[in-house]
Order: structure tokens, then C-alpha cells, then sequence
């Protein structure tokens, strides 16, 4: 008997999990084969730890080995006290022609809003759309608490939410798109944003972060 596959929408939507909790699998440091030994596991997390570093581990923005177009993330982020990270997506995983992953993806960022220069500048707060849109002020829970995001790409509108709240909604690949890029530092950066899919990147900005719960779905 011929078993026929419908394929739903509730199929194509399926949940994937980009971190086992347990190991790296699925993420090399950016133009990397494998992720860099800074990014440890820890307690179901994936950590940058800035004293590896200073060991001489590497470490590096790690991106995801599969590319993405539409796409749902969900992912936790803790930031330590005083520091930067972000969460880069629309990556061009290709490091002999792009320095490093936020030449080509935007990000959203991961900030200690109290802590970090940034906190005082507009657009670079935790839950922006960095350097291009600011968001909705409030959404960040405090240093040493898990923060939950949504970032959901689908038909040219790019949602970021923040612990369930919707910092940022902007249009992507349209004029619009296309403006706040040249009003912004990636402006000198010719393919940033110019291809609306590709990797997930996490960002080594030298300061621990830790990130868990990490899960995509197509849309």
C-alpha cells in the first residue's frame, strides 16, 4: 500500500533544535570548520568565556552550519555584568570575502543596558535592531537573568521580541530596508543585508554571555 505524505503547514513549521544542551554540534566559528574551545557548555549552555580566551583558546563569532531564509528563532540569552553580545542572522558564511559575520548580517543586540556604553546610545540597546532600528524600551530583564527572544523573518517583515514583548517590527529588501542601512555604520559595508537568508551567527564581543533553548523553524 502507497503511504502518501501530506505536507501541512504544521509540518513545514516543525520545530528544530540548533543546540543539544550538551556540545557545539551544529555551529563553527565563523569561516571555521569547527566552533572555537572559548565557547564552552555549561549547566545546558552555550557560553563565551572571556578567560579562555585570555588562555589563548579560541573563540569567535560561531555560526550556524545550516543557512536560513524564512525563518522563526527562539533562543535564551544571560548577559554578565557590563557586557555586549548580539544574535546576527542573514550571515554570508564566507571569510575570504567578508571579515567577519556582521559585515553581511544584521543584529539583534544583547546588551547589560545599565552596564555597557552602548546602553547609552540609541539603537544599540538590548532588543535593538543594532544600528538600525531602536526598539521598545523595558522589554530586557536584569544582569544574571534569562532573557527569551523571538526573531521571526517571513515575506519581507522582520519581527524581534524581547521576553514577549515586540521591540522591533520593519519591512526588509525595500526602500525602507535599503535607507536605514545607509543611514547606519554598515552603510561602507556593500552586501550588508543584501541577502535576505543565511546563517545565525552568536557574538564573541569578549564578554560572557550565555545562550540555551536555541530552536528555529521554517516558515
Amino acid at each position: 500500500i502507497a503511504v502518501i505524505f501530506v505536507c501541512t503547514e504544521a509540518n513545514a513549521q516543525k520545530w528544530i533544535s540548533l543546540f543539544d544542551g550538551k556540545t557545539t554540534k551544529g555551529w563553527h566559528s565563523f569561516g571555521k570548520a569547527t566552533a572555537g574551545e572559548a565557547w564552552t557548555i555549561e549547566n545546558g549552555a552555550i557560553v563565551l568565556d572571556p578567560a579562555a580566551k585570555k588562555a589563548g583558546k579560541e573563540g569567535g563569532d560561531i555560526v550556524t552550519n545550516e543557512s536560513f531564509n524564512d525563518f522563526h528563532l527562539q533562543l535564551e540569552w544571560k548577559i554578565s555584568k557590563n557586557g555586549n553580545s548580539g544574535i546576527i542572522f542573514f550571515v554570508q558564511d564566507n571569510k575570504t570575502k567578508y571579515d567577519n559575520t556582521w559585515f553581511t548580517g544584521p543584529e539583534m543586540q544583547v546588551l547589560d543596558n545599565d552596564g555597557h556604553p552602548d546602553g547609552k546610545i540609541t539603537k544599540h540597546r538590548a532588543g535593538n535592531l543594532y544600528d538600525l532600528v531602536a526598539g521598545v524600551e523595558g522589554a530586557d530583564k536584569p544582569v544574571g537573568e534569562w532573557n527569551k527572544v523571538d526573531i521571526i523573518n517571513k515575506k519581507g517583515t522582520l519581527t524581534l521580541k524581547l521576553n514577549g514583548i515586540t521591540t522591533v517590527t520593519t519591512t526588509v529588501g525595500d526602500e525602507n530596508w535599503a535607507n536605514l542601512i545607509k543611514g547606519s555604520k554598515f552603510a561602507r559595508m556593500n552586501d550588508f543585508g543584501k541577502v535576505l537568508s543565511g546563517h545565525i551567527g552568536l557574538q564573541d564581543h569578549g564578554d560572557a554571555v550565555s545562550f540555551r533553548n536555541i530552536r528555529i523553524r521554517r516558515l
